[in-house]
Parts: structure tokens; sequence; C-alpha cells
């Protein structure tokens, strides 16, 4: 199906209805086809998915069939042919599902936590979640005492309080509810990341309460106006939120027993144990699995000029050390399922913002651009002139605010050349997200709108809620919006934020602004435009010489925005899996009230125990304090704006990349509207607010797994989406959460066995596959192969 929604975008790899703009001669003629064998085809499935069209929504549209199955090309076939529209009817909240998600909240938001301290930021798996609920589920229904044992004794006045601990069979709502839960946790919040900083760079240890307010606030605020956005960003068929399918898709699996369902799960334990055991050797035995660059090995003896060009353009498995052109990594907790979810649309369009990225960073490096040769190549940390670190204690002392004197003894801080292009990618993002979406998806908006106003959303699984549960009223998610409001009010006249009050409004303001454009994005594409770079910049301008006041306006107003998209897409989880909406609400601030507590205990521990590492501008291939620098670094950087970013700075470039983000859509538009394909590709498929991000993309942390997640992106959503769809539909999601879940399992178990995440590290003994010198794949001549 030719899709005009932006999520189906590439049309030479798009099932397109032979005869239209975007599809080619090769397609017209194998859709001609595919219809012939349909047509003498007497199989029952298959006339059953044709007869079902006299009533579907989409009946309408055209549906490339491959070997009898039909390609997932857009949210509406996800709806029609992924995810199953059965629903049972069965119990959502119990004790048992309160009891075991509130457990495994703890287990989520603390992997969540480690993550955000590694050198690459990764999600936690809902699917490692839900595996490990799912077992204790059916261990519980299966062994604790149930009503059944004392009925008909002389002890059946305890049956209702065993029926009450203990229900039964251990089914796919609770299941879903004790995930979510687990889940929303997981989710975290990058306000636990503040008080990191303000831990690490300015000697202030947060107290827990305020910590928390603050978080639920952030937090709540989000969940409160994802509530009011849900006909736009959650409804409609085309919010898909790609990274959830493979999750749907097991849960299903687990639950809705047949003969392909107990192989599909078959395949998934397999899998989820060979990735289990195989886990602890790239991430502790043998970390040069994470990494292998032939031209590094082969490049042992070079002149020292020559290698550290080779360690910054081809080394990449240690933290900053190079861009890791052409490495390969075998490390899963890495690459993770999203590139088996993420549609080959966003893909594409993220491989040419790759490209951008190796061309870009080497040149500003190399032609010496903001002074780039006196600092490393790859850092978020903050430098003086003469590349040693930064002393910004001497420059804001003790009350967090700018003295002037001492600023002209120290000196402006400078920015690494790639953070600073960092910067200016993320401003040229968020200009072109805005205009991306009100000029090319502005209709869409307003079409969804009118369907849900009108009851006449034809998404399937939307019906079948509706009809079946009560919604959650708009008023309480505006009383959780007061709520959240004046928690964080509470923490801003209470706690040491230096933030003003009237700052604070603002930044919620500008929080609820921006939602919305990434949600939309996120929803459609399964990936968004970092925007916390605006709040940067607002904040630099709202409250100049304040740093921490800036850490704190970003914070409210990013996190709105991140808490925002991580809700949405849980609501649109319960709406695939037909949880009322009313337990959605309840489980999702639970979860958010538990993550909040757990995120601030881990954060502590994790600060206190690395500390060292966590201050220093590379850190190591296990943790890097990569994050709390970045955030350090821009709150220092804003609220020296006018000095730094001023007409007469050495950064004016990046507050301007926000203006010059707008120019380019909106001639794309333009020129979509008068020749909406050229050369076989269909203009609008070109995100070019997704092409900026991933333009920086390498700017910081490990970046040996990016052409693994190329290639596994080719393999999943070109190969076998393409060509084998039944097996695409069967065993594509399936498989990647599986891998997650048994590489993040044992990632949890190393980081406090032996990584140090409560105490003292226990590394693995040095060997050619772990050397104990320089960098882990030899991008800089260890040696160790002579």
């Amino acid at each position: 199906m030719a899709s005009n929604d932006g999520v189906e975008q590439l049309p030479q790899l798009s099932a397109a209805p032979a005869g239209s703009p975007g599809s080619s001669i090769d397609e017209k003629a194998e859709l001609k086809g595919v219809q012939k064998r349909l047509s003498s085809d007497s199989s029952l499935d298959i006339k059953e998915k044709l007869d079902d069209k006299a009533e579907d929504p989409y009946a309408h549209d055209e549906v490339v069939y491959v070997r009898g199955e039909p390609v997932i090309s857009s949210g509406a076939d996800v709806s029609r042919f992924l995810v199953d529209t059965r629903d049972d009817g069965d119990p959502a909240i119990t004790f048992r599902s309160i009891v075991i998600g509130t457990i495994f909240a703890g287990l989520g938001a603390a992997l969540y936590q480690i993550y955000l301290f590694k050198p690459v930021q990764v999600t936690v798996s809902t699917v490692f979640l839900l595996l490990i609920i799912w077992s204790v589920g059916i261990f519980w229904a299966k062994y604790f005492p149930k009503a059944s044992w004392v009925e008909g004794t002389r002890f059946a006045w305890l049956a209702p309080t065993l029926r009450f601990i203990n229900p039964g069979e251990f089914r796919i709502k609770e299941h879903v509810i004790a995930s979510l839960v687990a889940s929303t946790a997981a989710g975290g919040s990058s306000a636990v990341n503040n008080f990191a900083v303000q831990r690490l760079y300015y000697g202030t240890n947060v107290q827990a309460l305020t910590a928390i307010l603050a978080t639920f606030s952030t937090a709540c605020f989000g969940y409160g106006l994802v509530g009011l956005l849900r006909p736009l960003t959650v409804y409609p068929s085309e919010m898909v939120y790609w990274s959830n399918l493979p999750a749907v898709n097991i849960f299903q699996s687990l639950h809705f027993d047949s003969a392909t369902n107990h192989q599909r799960l078959k395949v998934f334990w397999s899998a989820f144990t060979g990735m289990f055991i195989w886990e602890i050797f790239p991430a502790y035995i043998f970390p040069l699995l994470n990494g292998i660059n032939i031209i590094c090995l082969a490049t042992q003896h070079v002149p020292s000029a020559a290698q550290d060009v080779v360690t910054n353009l081809f080394g990449g498995t240690d933290g900053n050390e190079g861009l890791g052109f052409a490495s390969l990594s075998l490390d899963w907790q890495y690459i993770t399922s999203t590139f088996v979810s993420l549609p080959l649309a966003q893909q594409a369009n993220s491989w040419i913002g790759y490209a951008v990225c190796y061309i870009a960073i080497m040149g500003i490096y190399y032609s010496d651009a903001w002074n780039s040769k006196s600092f490393p190549m790859l850092s978020t940390s903050l430098f003086d002139q003469n590349g040693t670190r930064y002393n910004q204690h001497a420059v804001f002392g003790s009350t967090f605010t700018l003295n002037q004197t001492a600023l002209e003894e120290v000196g402006l801080p400078a920015l690494t050349g790639s953070n600073a292009w960092a910067n200016l990618c993320a401003n040229l993002s968020i200009g072109g997200l805005i205009a991306h979406c009100v000029l090319f998806w502005g209709p869409y908006v307003w079409d969804s709108f009118k369907q849900a106003y009108n009851g006449t959303q034809p998404d399937p699984h939307w019906q079948i809620v509706r009809k079946n549960y009560k919604e959650v009223p708009y008023y309480w998610y505006i009383g959780l919006l007061v709520l959240s409001f004046f928690a964080g009010l509470i923490v801003v006249l209470k706690g040491e934020t230096t933030l003003p009050w009237w700052s604070y409004i603002i930044a919620l303001i500008l929080g609820a602004f921006v939602a919305p454009f990434s949600n939309l994005l996120f929803a459609r594409l399964g990936n968004g435009i970092a925007t916390n770079q605006l709040m940067k910049m607002v904040a630099g301008a709202v409250n100049p010489g304040k740093p921490v006041a800036n850490l704190y306006f970003s914070m409210w107003s990013h996190d709105v925005i991140a808490t925002s998209i991580n809700l949405a897409g849980d609501l649109k989880l319960g709406q695939y899996l037909k949880i009322p909406p009313r337990a959605m609400f309840a489980t999702q601030v639970w979860g958010t009230i538990l993550g909040a507590i757990v995120n601030y205990v881990v954060m502590v521990s994790v600060v206190d125990a690395q500390r060292e590492i966590l201050l220093d501008p590379r850190g190591t291939n296990i943790w890097s304090g990569q994050v709390p620098q970045s955030l350090n670094s821009a709150a220092v950087t804003w609220s020296l704006a006018k000095q730094l970013y001023g007409p007469h700075g050495p950064y004016i470039w990046i507050p301007l990349g926000l203006v010059f983000g707008l120019i380019p859509t909106a001639i794309q538009w333009a020129i979509a509207k008068r020749w909406p394909v050229i050369g076989g590709v269909r203009v609008e498929s070109v995100i070019l607010p997704v092409i900026y991000m991933y333009s920086a993309w390498m700017s910081a942390g490990t970046n040996s797994p990016i052409w693994s997640c190329i290639i596994v992106g080719l393999v999943s959503q070109l190969w076998l989406r393409r060509y084998y769809p039944g097996w695409f539909k069967k065993y594509n999601y399936i498989v990647g959460g599986a891998f997650d879940g048994g590489s993040q399992t044992m990632i949890f178990i190393l980081s406090f066995a032996v990584f140090g995440a409560s105490g003292v590290p226990k590394p693995f003994p040095a060997w050619a596959g772990n050397p104990a010198q320089g960098n882990v794949d030899y991008c800089n001549g260890n040696g160790a192969l002579d």
C-alpha cells in the first residue's frame, strides 16, 4: 500500500498499489502474479483474509501478499494482520498482578538507571521484564494456595481470601498489568540525571523526598498531557510505537494457545537461552567481540600519527574512542531489538545521517574547526582553552551563580568540535520536526481529532476497547496535571534548585507545546527527536548565569516530553491488548511513583561507587559519565549564552540551527506538492529531522555497534518482511525480544556481580580478547598481537 502517512516511506520497498506512482514495474508484475495465485488458491485462511474486507474499515486499502501472507507495511497493516483482536474479558488488576508488578518495578528501574551510566544508552526491554513476570506468574498460579484446596473442608471460610491471593490461571491482562507497572518504572526519568549532575559537579546531595517529588511532577505532568492528546497520539492505527511490537507479539503468543504459538514459544526460549549464555562473552570474557575491526587489527605498527587517525575513524569499542567505521559488534545488549522493530523508512533515513556523521566529525576535527584539535575528538565534557578539564566550581561557586570576576580569570569554557556539532544538529532536528509535523502531517492531525470526537476512529483495537470498557474521563488527567504542578512547585520553592517560580511555569508551558510534535514522530516512525537542546536554549535566555536553574528548567520542560512518549507507548500497548483504560491509568501512576524511588536509590549507589570514572571525560567500556557530563556541559554553556552563543560568541551557529532546520523542510514540502515522486522515491519519505539527528549520532559513547545495527535492520525489515512475511509475522519480534531478554538478564547479573554497580569491580583476567592496556579493539596499537 503506497502510504502518504510517513510510516512506510521507501516506495521501492513498500507494498504500493499496482499502477501507483511509487510502484516499480517489477512490483506491479509481482502483485499481478500474487493476485492470480490467490484467485485460484482454495486455502481457507487466505479466503477468510479476503472475505474479511467486507467488514474491514481498511477494506479499500490495497495489500500485497507474498506466499499467501500480507506484507506488513503500515500501521493499518499492523492493526489488521499482526495484532490479534481477541479480547477474553479476563480481569486485569488483581492482588497478584500488582504485587508481581511492584517487585519487578524495582528490577526494571534499577536496570534503567544502570544503563544511564553505560557508554551506550539502551532502554530496558519490556520483553525482558514480561518474561520474568510470566515465569513468576505461572509459578504463583500453580503453587500458591488455591481456594479449591479448602472448599468442602472446615477451612472453607478461607476460600475468598485464597481466591483473592491466587485467582487461578495467570492470564494475559494480569500479565500485561504487572509488566506495565514494571516497564513504567523502567521507563525512568531524566530528572534523576540532574540529581547525578548536582552530586558529581556541584557537591549537592539532593534529598530523597525532593528527588521523588520532582520526578513524580515531571512524569505525571507528561502523563496528564498524554491523556489529553490520546485522540491524536494513541487511538489511530498509524500511531504504532513500533518498538512495542515485540512485547505485543510475545504477550499474545504466551497466552493465546495454539499449535503455532507452541512452536513460537519454543523458538523464543531457545533464542532467550542462547543469548543469555552468549552475552557473558562480549560483555565480560571477550569484549573484543563488541568491536571487531579489520583495519584496527591490521595497523598495529603504523606511525603514531597514522595510528591516531585510524583510532579516530575506525576505533569505537571503548567510550569516546572513535567513530567505529566498518566495525562489527556481536554484543546484542547494544544492538537491541529496536532494529527488528523500526520501519525500514526510519532506518534508511538514519543511514543517511550516519554517512554525514562520519564526514562531518572527521572534517570538523582535522580542519580544527572550533579549535577541535586542542581537545579529544569525542567528548561531552567542558574544557579550558588549553585542553584541561574546565574548573566550573571556580566560576559558579557554592551559590551556583555566575561570578563575572572569576569568569574573566578562568576564561570561557570550550566544547569539543563533536559536541558543538551535536548541539547544532539537535537544533536543526527540532526546527525540522516542527516544520515536518505542521506541513506534512497537519491534515492528519485534524482528521484524527474529528474521528475521536465523532467516535469514528477506524482502528479495530480502539473500537473493541471503546465498546467493552469505560474510558478515563478527561478530568482525571486534568486533576493529575494539577497535582503534578503543585508537587513541582514545592520542589522549586523548598529545594536547592535556584529556579524562580515563574521560570518553572515557562518550562512546563514549553514542554506542553513541544510534546505533541515529538509524540507524532515517535509514534509513526519509532524514534523521536531529542528536543532537550531547545529547552536549554530557552533556559539560558530566562536564567542567565545559573547552570543549576537551567538543569531544572530543562528537566521540567524536557521530561514532560520524554515521559509523555513513554507513557503514550504504554497506552498503545494497552489498546492492542484490550486493557481497560482505567486500569491503565492506575497502573502507570503507580509505576511512575515506584520508578522515582528506585531510580534515585540506584543513582546514588552508582555515583558514589564509580565517581572518578563518571567524571573522567572518556570513561571505560563498562562505565561512562557521558550523560551527566553532557547535561552539565549544556547547563554551564547555556548559562553563558550571551558570551558563547551571542553574535560575537564562538558558537553563534548553534542557536541559529533552529531556524535553519525549518527552511529545508519547507522547501521539501513545496517540492513534494509539485513533484511527489522523484527518481522513484517519494519526496515525503525523506525525513530531514531524522537525518539531522543521526548526523551527530556518533559524537559520544561506544560506536562499534552501528554497522551491526544496520545489518540487523536490513535482514529484518527488508529481507524477511518483504520476501518471507509469514516468518516475519510469526518469529521476527519473538526472536528480537528473546535476544533482548537474554542479554539484559545477563547484564543485570554482571552489573552487580563483577562490574561494580554497588562496589568494587572484578574485571576478567587479561588475555588477547580482553587486553589489559589500551583500547579493547586494538585501534591504538596495543602490541598484544606481536
